[in-house]
């Protein structure tokens, strides 16, 4: 799980959940109708306008952003340094079965394009219109987040709107006028809370996590090229620490070194 996901919305609410407490009665602040308008109309807009296929795949997405992956760009340097040193020794042929190995399909793929003598540009193109379109699948899945983050606070003033029309209508009796009041700001709380705490805060997760994996596929891209070109093991591993910030570059030095130096047979924890 992501924790900081989590523990960002936890603290969030326990946060607001102890200053209402030491304000006055939390049952104030609890409103099904008010719910009701808030979801539901941002659920009924989305499905408006996304897809049904869309509007589904918002579960699966709300998996991703509190799931925590596994984009370790260091440990796919390091097997692309190996493909190199193997293609090297004993040709493209024997990467084939190495790739399969892999938990990567976009690796395999790619493998496999090269070890078929498929040209280099050809390689390139197919595999970034995959990357390209990967991309766009990923941006619907945040749009959809975004937007309710954007509809989301409009709703709640259509309630609050409600609210103080219904409060209207019992002019005649003053003792419900404050009562009333509360209750039809209530939904513009649960607008405003849902969109800056949930929605847009999920849609940027979604985004950066999205960020992660085409970094890691662009960095699978170079190297199988690299592969194919016959490059030398050591420029393609410093082709590919590139796309590694300073701190990465300088713990994956130091994880090669201690890989390098340790006796046959004895297994390094990083």
């Amino acid at each position: 799980m992501d924790l900081a996901t989590i523990l960002g919305i936890i603290v969030g609410l326990a946060l607001m959940i102890v200053s209402i407490m030491m304000e006055g009665d939390i049952s104030l602040f609890v409103s099904l109708p008010s719910l009701m308008i808030v979801l539901g109309g941002t659920m009924a807009s989305i499905m408006v306008n996304f897809s049904m296929k869309e509007v589904l795949s918002v579960l699966p997405l709300l998996r991703v952003a509190f799931s925590r992956q596994d984009n370790d760009n260091t440990q796919i340097i390091e097997t692309l340094v190996e493909f190199a040193e193997v293609s090297r020794r004993e040709g493209l042929l024997a990467l084939e079965e190495r790739a399969q190995a892999t938990n990567e399909p976009f690796l395999q793929k790619g493998i496999q394009l090269i070890v078929d003598g498929t040209d280099a540009e050809l390689v390139r193109n197919i595999l970034e219109i995959e990357l390209y379109f990967l991309e766009e699948r990923h941006r619907i899945g945040q749009r959809i987040f975004e937007q309710m983050g954007q509809l989301s606070p409009a709703y709640g003033m259509i309630g609050t709107l409600i609210g103080l029309i219904a409060m209207l209508g019992a002019l005649d009796k003053p003792e419900q006028v404050g009562m009333g009041m509360a209750v039809a700001l209530i939904t513009t709380l649960y607008g405003a809370v849902f969109s800056n705490l949930i929605f847009l805060p999920i849609a940027g997760k979604l985004r950066l996590k999205s960020n992660e994996e085409v970094l890691m596929k662009q960095v699978m891209i170079e190297g199988i090229l690299s592969i194919q070109a016959g490059d030398n093991p050591r420029i393609v591993e410093e082709k590919l620490k590139s796309f590694l910030s300073p701190v990465e570059r300088e713990a994956a030095g130091r994880d090669r070194s201690r890989s390098q130096s340790a006796p046959e047979g004895v297994t390094v924890n990083a």
